[in-house]
């Protein structure tokens, strides 16, 4: 799996400042101290010993965590990064410089003092009449002159070195291995972000992909199910009024129109969609007496929203299937508002004795399923079934 262009721009930029950080450094330095000269030898030195990090690195970032990040292969990672570590902490304790320590024993400090403070061989001896006087306790120990060494048999002041073996792990030993596990780290940490990050990405396209399908197929079945309850009318009308079920046809092409146009969207202007409400129910009037009372309330200002196509419909042909009845009077109420970017739909309806329509509801089952994937938390749908009356109230973002 290849890296991301964002991932490969944060190791180059990571990596361009550890290798720039010696140069600002040793910039600072002699900026500072007159005394200090800019070396490039000593910028090398230091260059050379990040090379060592950063080739580790690459082999690590493109063959090694790939295993474990991408191909899930944890025991093939394990192993070869205890290999690759292995290599590091031997290459790392056999490197290291021999130690300087002195050779052969320390002149007596006696010898020391009595060098430091006895006269030069140029001047003459002081005579003494008698017996030398005895020195103080504190002062320092002079040897005779008979007793001190000629200049050339002297020892010297200066200490000679010899090469001694290193121990096998030091301190700068341990250090460069905590650094590079780290180092380790860092790299698997930065990875697994930029994988999370685009499964994450790819989790959402999915899910948009399930949405719109799901959204396509429930208007498959909202579309055919207007339909059936149209042509119900309008099979209803043929025999009451013919003239009736002629003008009713016009209305019903004139809605088939906004369904094959505008119903495979994902908004529509809402005086589209309200516009389609007040042609349903005009038709819905031509079919029943005055028994049923009528109400259709719609905003004469429209607001320049959209709204999901056939969203308020269902609730409307429910109103009229199961709440009109030939034999007593009954009543359909709708009332759309708006509240700035709200969308306040009521429908309240009588309650029959018994449908004159057959109970599907297969249209309230669909818009509750669309208000779900649509506007998940972001809208209120109240329904109330009491003995003699069905009412929907909903509320509903507009865009």
């Amino acid at each position: 799996m290849k890296q991301s262009r964002q991932e490969n721009i944060t190791y180059l930029v990571v990596w361009g400042l550890i290798f720039a950080a010696p140069l600002l450094s040793f910039y600072v330095r002699s900026i500072n101290d007159a005394n200090v000269m800019f070396d490039w030898t000593e910028v090398f030195v230091v260059w050379r010993k990040f090379a060592i990090y950063l080739l580790l690195f690459l082999i690590h970032n493109f063959l090694l965590a790939p295993l474990l990040v991408h191909r899930r292969k944890r025991t093939i990672y394990f192993v070869a990064l205890a290999v690759m570590l292995t290599a590091f902490a031997l290459y790392q304790c056999s490197s290291r410089p021999a130690i300087k320590e002195p050779m052969g024993p320390r002149p007596p400090r006696h010898m020391e003092q009595g060098m430091e403070h006895h006269p030069p061989f140029d001047e003459p001896p002081m005579a003494f009449d008698g017996e030398r006087p005895s020195p103080p306790d504190d002062a320092p120990l002079l040897l005779p002159d008979d007793a001190m060494p000629p200049p050339d048999k002297r020892p010297s002041h200066r200490i000679r070195k010899v090469d001694t073996p290193p121990p096998f792990v030091g301190e700068h030993d341990v250090l460069a291995f905590v650094i590079l596990v780290l180092m380790f780290g860092a790299n698997l940490g930065i990875k697994s972000y930029f994988r999370s990050r685009d499964d994450q990405k790819r989790l959402v396209e999915l899910e948009r992909q399930n949405l719109e399908q799901q959204l396509e197929y429930l208007r498959y079945q909202i579309n055919p199910h207007f339909f059936m309850n149209t042509l119900n009318n309008i099979h209803a009308l043929v025999d009451i009024d013919p003239a009736k079920a002629q003008e009713t046809i016009v209305e019903l092409s004139k809605m088939m129109r906004f369904v094959l146009y505008e119903g495979d969207k994902h908004g529509v202007p809402l005086s589209r969609e309200l516009d389609f409400i007040r042609t349903y129910v005009k038709l819905m009037q031509l079919r029943y007496t005055e028994k049923v009372k009528i109400a259709l309330t719609l905003p004469v200002d429209v607001p320049d929203k959209t709204i999901p196509p056939l969203m308020l419909i269902s609730f409307i042909e429910n109103a009229f299937k199961h709440g009109v009845s030939y034999q007593h009077e009954s009543f359909v109420e709708v009332k759309v508002t708006t509240d700035g970017n709200t969308l306040l739909f009521s429908c309240r309806n009588s309650k029959a004795e018994k449908s004159n329509e057959e109970k599907g509801g297969v249209g309230l089952t669909n818009v509750r399923k669309r208000l779900d994937l649509l506007y998940g938390q972001n809208y209120s749908l109240r329904i109330q079934d009491a003995a003699d009356s069905y009412s929907v109230e909903l509320n509903i973002p507009l865009l």
